[in-house]
């Protein structure tokens, strides 16, 4: 790389620790390609991004970020992942980890707090953002359904009364 290209790198890295949450620092010392290209496609398929960047790099895109806490975990060869849900890319980096050995959790950050690989794997056995506004949603139009329905029986009840009424009226004229 050169200089212009790494200015671009560390630009687009910094623009990313700007506009995620959650950012999950790993090891994949020794991964096979195919292995890797696993990796990549199952952290597509959740919508995380996953990059190997150089760490010199990686560490000037993480000055006067949120994320400079994970600084010290920088050593060696690393791996970022990141995504807009930070349950996301920890349950995908969890999962993948429990399948191989090679891949290595580091640990990570949520916002400001920095996570050892612990709270990574505490952090993955949440639910996803999407399945907690599914349950609101649930809770919220749960009650809404109920009171609906209580409304709703008295006018169905007096519709019963009034069709009983009009029944026995035509029977007694016939």
């Amino acid at each position: 790389m050169d200089r212009i290209e790494k200015r671009e790198f560390v630009a687009e890295l910094s623009e990313v620790f700007a506009d995620t949450s959650m950012v999950v620092v790993t090891r994949n010392d020794g991964m096979t390609v195919a292995d890797v290209t696993a990796l990549r496609r199952k952290m597509r398929e959740a919508g995380v991004s996953f990059k190997v960047a150089k760490n010199r790099l990686a560490l000037l895109a993480l000055q006067g970020t949120r994320f400079d806490g994970i600084a010290p975990l920088m050593k060696g060869p690393t791996a970022l992942a990141w995504s807009a849900d930070p349950v996301a890319a920890a349950k995908v980096a969890v999962d993948f980890a429990k399948a191989n050995d090679k891949f290595v959790l580091l640990g990570g950050a949520l916002g400001s707090q920095v996570l050892n690989a612990d709270g990574v794997k505490a952090l993955s056995e949440l639910p996803s953002l999407d399945s907690l506004r599914a349950k609101i949603l649930g809770l919220i139009q749960a009650p809404a359904t109920k009171v609906a329905g209580v409304l709703q029986a008295p006018a169905g009840q007096l519709a019963r009364v009034f069709s009983a009424y009009a029944d026995s009226q035509k029977s007694e004229a016939a």
